[in-house]
């Protein structure tokens, strides 16, 4: 299969504005929206990180944790399709008070019942409700959008989505992770993101249905990027889910144990706009490339230093800056392929495929580390980072970059098609 060559486009190529809201400014009406995903995304990392470190403590075998870990991204993979059908039933607003109740609600039995299956499928649960919020807070984003807020807001959604992941984090440091008063914390975050969602003056914005593109009609058109997508929801897949289970099983101390945590997520706010900056004016692919790459070397090296220690707290925070960005990467070049009508379609894909990839990737690693030893945990990313240094070496040697580009976005890693959207209408600029 090759890349098709591009669509051609103008500089006059018409551009879908966002919808009505009565405001003075769509960054300012969309304040509340953005309080309650941060409250939220605190909530869903803490609670992430706890669950992997209870595993461990519990006496959950690696394998086991794995399984329970990857049980998220399981739900994810389920909820955005079961979101679309509450939200065009009930509106965004009542979606979001539903799901995050149920959020909520799982936490707290996570605390009641301290068995991998129900916490499997509590996991699972909150993947499903995750999903839904995602989809949620997205369609209410590309509504307040217009051509000159459309970056700046998504920028914002891109920080405080991260920022209450690596908050979520720090959070392991206020209790005893043994106790159950974490729980009750993160319970009450999720719920707390209800307050400013509701007593929002904003009216429900309309539902945008993404339209629907097949896998082998998209890998016809650019398996760079299906494949892309899946190895770099693997490794982050990996580096998320198993991250916590690897801390506890080699006695990262506790006093350092939020911060091994945070530190891929606070990276993955460094780097992204820089290397889209670049990715915007050379080959797309060869920067996926060269961070890529460094993400293996990354890995490589963490696979032998000392467990725990601060020089592993700096090449975490490494590996998430150069990690990350190669799933905003991904869209932006599969964008480049694609027109404006396919590429909602096109975009839904590989947001499948990516959550595929994330829920395999640490399944299979966990079984692997159960076998070797933790620090396959590296090594199992490094795999993943290298299958796509060895594709893209392959595909630049035999096939053509397209001849123009659209803006690179920076997108979180977990951000649905209806968040990139927003891409929609972004002018292209001719690569040199």
């Amino acid at each position: 299969m090759s890349d098709l060559t591009p669509p051609a486009t103008t500089d006059d190529e018409e551009i879908i504005e966002g919808g009505p809201w009565i405001d003075d400014s769509p960054v300012t009406a969309a304040r509340a929206l953005f309080l309650g995903i941060l409250l939220l995304m605190a909530g869903n990392g803490l609670q992430g990180s706890l669950i992997g470190v209870r595993s461990e403590t519990e006496g959950f075998s690696v394998t086991i944790a794995g399984f329970v870990m990857a049980a998220y991204f399981g739900g994810f993979l389920a909820g955005s399709r079961i979101a679309e059908t509450l939200i065009a039933k009930v509106g965004h607003i009542r979606v979001f008070a539903g799901l995050a109740s149920m959020a909520s609600a799982a936490v707290l039995i996570h605390a009641l019942f301290i068995d991998p299956i129900t916490w499997g499928l509590m996991r699972f649960m909150t993947g499903v409700c995750m999903a839904g919020l995602y989809v949620t807070e997205e369609s209410w984003l590309n509504d307040l959008a217009t051509n000159q807020t459309r970056g700046r807001l998504l920028s914002i959604y891109m920080v405080v989505t991260m920022g209450g992941m690596t908050i979520g984090q720090f959070l392991l440091d206020v209790a005893d992770p043994d106790g159950v008063k974490l729980f009750l914390l993160s319970s009450v975050l999720v719920s707390a993101s209800l307050i400013p969602i509701v007593l929002s003056a904003s009216s429900n914005p309309p539902l945008a249905i993404a339209e629907r593109m097949s896998l082998r009609e998209l890998a016809a058109v650019i398996p760079t990027g299906i494949f892309c997508s899946f190895w770099n929801g693997a490794a982050i897949g990996i580096l998320m889910g198993l991250g916590p289970v690897y801390a506890v099983a080699v006695d990262v101390p506790e006093s350092r144990l939020a911060v091994f945590l945070a530190a891929p997520l606070f990276g993955s706010m460094l780097l992204q706009w820089p290397v889209g900056f670049i990715s915007d004016r050379v080959s797309r692919r060869s920067v996926i490339l060269i961070i890529a790459g460094i993400a293996l070397v990354v890995c490589v090296v963490l696979a032998g230093v000392t467990e725990g220690s601060w020089a592993s707290v700096g090449l975490m925070v490494l590996l998430g800056a150069v990690g990350f960005p190669i799933y905003s990467l991904t869209i932006a070049y599969t964008a480049d392929w694609l027109s404006n009508e396919k590429l909602t379609a096109g975009s839904a894909v590989l947001v499948r495929v990516n959550g595929v990839g994330a829920l395999l990737g640490p399944v299979s690693a966990s079984v692997v580390i159960g076998v070797l030893s933790p620090v396959a945990y590296f090594w199992t990313m490094a795999v993943c980072f290298g299958v796509i240094v060895g594709y893209l070496a392959y595909r630049i040697v035999v096939t053509d970059a397209p001849e123009s580009q659209r803006e690179y976005v920076a997108f979180p890693a977990r951000a649905s098609a209806t968040a990139i959207t927003l891409m929609r209408g972004q002018r292209k600029r001719i690569v040199d």
